[in-house]
């Protein structure tokens, strides 16, 4: 069970067959219909986890996640802003990846979203706040996403997936 400060009242269990390095990759995943939020949540935490080795990969992949909103520029540097030097970050958001391991993810790769009985509680509709499982910090993070009713997807429409988490034990000297 994922630690949460809100009970969990959906709890979905995103398995990936890889991790795709590309949006071509990305678009031939199940969870690339886009149609549950949840998909669109796990999604982009895989699509974080491009970005430390191919920047233009990943923004591509996150504009396509975003829909009609792509990221601005200064969007793009919050992430080389926060992922400088913490390329292990995203991959926190996988299961089984801990400080302990330097944040190396188990196989299958999971991504853990949940939904608690907050998550529609910003009272706009077509939003929904999900809560990603992350195993560097003590309890999930958010990720906003928007409905769009012409084509029923769910796109991202922001995300607080990257504040600090524990270091890794390698690179940490109170280890």
């Amino acid at each position: 069970m994922p630690k949460s400060y809100f009970p969990a009242t959906q709890i979905w269990k995103v398995e990936f067959p890889f991790l795709p390095s590309d949006l071509e990759q990305m678009r031939t995943l199940p969870q690339a219909t886009l149609d549950q939020p949840w998909k669109t949540a796990a999604l982009t935490a895989a699509a974080l986890c491009v970005w430390p080795t191919a920047q233009d990969m990943a923004t591509d992949m996150l504009n396509w996640l975003r829909g009609p909103r792509p990221l601005t520029a200064y969007d793009m540097q919050f992430i080389r802003d926060r992922l400088r030097g913490k390329d292990y970050l995203p991959r926190s958001y996988f299961s089984g990846a801990t400080p302990e391991n330097n944040y190396t993810p188990v196989q299958p790769l999971v991504v853990t979203v949940i939904e608690t009985a907050h998550s529609n509680d910003q009272g706009a509709e077509g939003y929904i706040t999900l809560y990603l499982d992350c195993g560097g910090a003590d309890s999930p993070r958010p990720i906003r996403l928007r409905h769009k009713p012409s084509t029923g997807q769910w796109f991202l429409w922001e995300q607080f997936l990257l504040p600090g988490i524990r270091t890794p034990a390698p690179a940490n000297p109170w280890a």
